[in-house]
């Protein structure tokens, strides 16, 4: 029984010993690991954040009547120029029954003292041909006429206004005749002729019959996530693209950002605004959806290397690649690094454009995007 136990511990110490022997070996004939390496590059690299919005005029001016009515006629058209005065439509007046009614009285009342005005003058006028009143008394008989022909005259136009919205007299002043009050390009003709149409007052915005604006002052009108709102401020420059418009970029800074955001699908929006710099002929449809890619950093043809090669000090958190000094032997450098995009990082100093920098992490190694 012993026997037998020795005998199988034996074989059990032969077979351990033997395969320690083949882990060695198979060891020994693996590959040494063969590190790759990278170098540097010249590179432009920018740093932005990027907003959603629309491209809208600078100034959009909304016509609106100054007298309520029907449209009778209408005498312009989206996407038509127009200068200031420039006619663009015609109210048909609806009288308002009651002022109507109380006009027509004044002109009654008027009409009354009139005719007894002009009696009284022709009386004094004769007596004053016979030398029996004084010229003052005529006078004040021959003013008083003229008074009241001129209260009649009045009354009677403010009838015509109220019942036509014009009268006599007036030309361009007429409130039926509405005009353009700027110049730029009609956006957009809300109204048809036969429809009502409410006057601009204190208590009602009225209705629009016209939007009119400058197309040649467009501006980039968006909204920022507060998570970057704090990495801008007015005056950076930004780079716009227009989803309707391909292969084009436009040049705009930031002229406005919102002191205030507004709570959006449950995150803040911030406001944000930007003027467009010298535009080329391309034109530009207000309302058009775009992108503005704002430029926090700009490192112009810089020494750049992949962010994938930094490795990090893990006491000190600082920045270093390992260079390689001759085959598969490299040592460490360490780096100032400047401007980021992300993929890569500008180097301020610590390499040559030279040197070959080893690809620590084989799985990190990225190739570049074909544009």
């Amino acid at each position: 029984m012993k026997k037998g136990v020795t005998i199988s511990i034996l074989i059990f110490i032969v077979i351990v010993f033997f395969g320690a022997l083949y882990y060695l070996y198979a060891k020994n004939q693996e590959s040494p690991v063969v590190f790759e390496t990278d170098k540097t590059e010249v590179k432009t690299i920018v740093k932005n954040t990027i907003a959603t919005g629309n491209i809208v005029p600078d100034e959009e001016v909304l016509i609106k009547p100054n007298i309520s009515g029907i449209i009778e006629e209408v005498y312009i058209k989206a996407g038509q120029t127009v200068k200031a005065g420039d006619l663009i439509a015609k109210i048909k007046v609806v009288a308002n029954v009651s002022n109507l009614s109380n006009t027509q009285n004044q002109v009654q009342t008027a009409k009354i003292n009139l005719d007894n005005q002009e009696k009284i003058f022709q009386r004094q006028k004769t007596l004053f041909d016979k030398g029996v009143i004084s010229a003052n008394d005529f006078d004040a008989a021959q003013l008083a006429y003229k008074q009241a022909k001129q209260n009649y005259a009045a009354s009677k136009q403010g009838y015509d206004i109220v019942k036509t919205g014009t009268t006599s007299g007036l030309g361009n002043y007429a409130n039926t005749l509405i005009r353009s009050t700027v110049n730029g390009m009609v956006l957009d003709v809300p109204v048809k002729v036969g429809n009502q149409v409410i006057e601009s007052n204190n208590f009602n915005e009225g209705t629009t019959i016209a939007s009119v604006a400058d197309v040649g002052r467009m501006i980039f009108v968006g909204k920022i996530d507060e998570s970057e709102v704090g990495k801008i401020k007015v005056n950076l420059p930004i780079e716009i693209t227009v989803g309707a418009i391909e292969n084009k970029k436009f040049n705009a800074v930031l002229t406005d950002i919102a002191p205030k955001g507004k709570t959006e699908n449950g995150a803040i929006q911030f406001e944000i605004k930007a003027s467009l710099l010298n535009r080329d002929d391309t034109f530009i449809r207000a309302g058009l959806s775009a992108n503005a890619s704002i430029i926090l950093e700009r490192a112009d043809k810089v020494l750049a290397v992949k962010e994938a090669l930094i490795q990090f000090d893990p006491k000190t958190q600082k920045p270093y690649v390992e260079v390689e000094t001759t085959t598969q032997k490299f040592t460490r450098k360490d780096l100032v690094l400047g401007v980021s995009d992300g993929i890569y990082v500008e180097v301020k100093s610590g390499l040559k454009a030279s040197d070959k920098i080893k690809v620590w992490n084989q799985g990190l190694k990225t190739e570049e995007p074909q544009p």
